[in-house]
C-alpha cells in the first residue's frame, strides 16, 4: 500500500517518468488501473516505513 507519489519518488529506473511520457504503455498506476488483491498474504505499508524497514519486515516474514 504505496501512494503513487512515493512509488514515483523511489523510482531510481525512471519508469514512472517513462510512463508518463508515453513511452511505456499499460503502466500500473498511470494509465492502467491499481488493482489491490482482495486477500494479499503480505502488505507492506509504503506511505509509513521506510524501503530498508519494508526489506527487513519482509524477510523477517519469509524467514517464518
Amino acid at each position: 500500500d504505496t501512494p503513487l507519489a512515493i512509488c514515483e519518488a523511489r523510482d531510481p529506473k525512471g519508469l514512472y517518468a517513462k510512463a508518463r511520457a508515453g513511452q511505456i504503455t499499460n503502466f500500473t498506476g498511470i494509465d492502467s488501473p491499481f488493482e489491490a488483491p482482495e486477500r494479499a498474504a503480505i502488505t507492506l505499508h509504503g506511505e509509513t516505513e521506510k524501503p530498508e524497514q519494508m526489506a527487513e519486515s519482509l524477510y523477517a516474514r519469509l524467514t517464518l
